[in-house]
This record gives structure tokens, sequence and C-alpha cells, in this order.
């Protein structure tokens, strides 16, 4: 099963890259927008929110020392900001600026078209099922 999901990411990470070849990013760093365009529960943000560095580690999946990378990329191109954390001095909090926005809601777009397409024709239930085997692996 490890094997299949891991075939399926690269294939998945492929067509979105494909799809999302215009907006000149690699799989990290539209993987670290799309988490920056949904909040955990999946719905948009509000306006100024951000994550912590921590916590889009945890979400994206990625090691402190290569999302540090990713962000540095991200923040160059003027797409997120970077700033201590009004709560926590240690915590640095990672929020979309407006052209961020409006990418990473083409991303998030994108990754729904996706899912769509690629789960359309699934039985009523695979996909629940899929998902609470997801969530165990991770």
């Amino acid at each position: 099963m490890i094997l299949e999901l891991q075939r399926a990411t690269h294939a998945t990470l492929q067509v979105l890259s494909a799809r999302l070849a215009d907006l000149d990013l690699t799989p990290s760093e539209l993987n670290a927008l799309g988490n920056l365009g949904l909040t955990a529960s999946g719905d948009r943000p509000e306006e100024g929110a951000g994550r912590t560095v921590s916590e889009l580690g945890a979400a994206t999946g990625t090691r402190p020392t290569t999302l540090t990378g990713v962000l540095d990329r991200l923040e160059r191109r003027g797409l997120i900001t970077r700033a201590a954390h009004p709560g926590d001095r240690r915590a640095v909090l990672v929020t979309l600026t407006a052209e961020g926005a409006a990418t990473a809601a083409v991303i998030t777009r994108a990754i729904a078209d996706l899912e769509r397409e690629a789960l359309a024709d699934l039985p009523a239930g695979t996909v629940e099922a899929a998902l609470t085997v997801l969530r165990a692996l991770t």
C-alpha cells in the first residue's frame, strides 16, 4: 500500500505541475501555497490569517530545513511574508500577500478540479474509506 501511495503522489504531482506550469513554482512551493490557502478545516482563511512555520511544516509534511528554503523563495517572489507571531515571539508567522492569495486560489482550484476528476467514478464510501487509511498513515 505504501508503494502505491508513493506512485499516486508522484503521478498527482506531475499532473498538478503540468497544469500549473505557468506559475513557475516547484512542487514544494505549490504544496506550501496550497496549504497556506486553506485552513486546517479546508475552508478559506480569514483575511490576513497565517500559519506558523511549525504548523505549515506539519501540514505540508516538510522538514524545517527544507521548508525554510521554500519559504525563502516564496518570500523573494512576493507571495508570502514572514514575521514574529504576535502571541509567541519565538514563532514565525507565514502570511500570504495579495499576490500569494491569488496564486494560492489558483492552486487550490486546480487541486479540487483534479480531485473531482480523479474520484468522480468511485463508488460511494470509497473516498471516505481512503481518507481514513491516509489519516492513519499520516
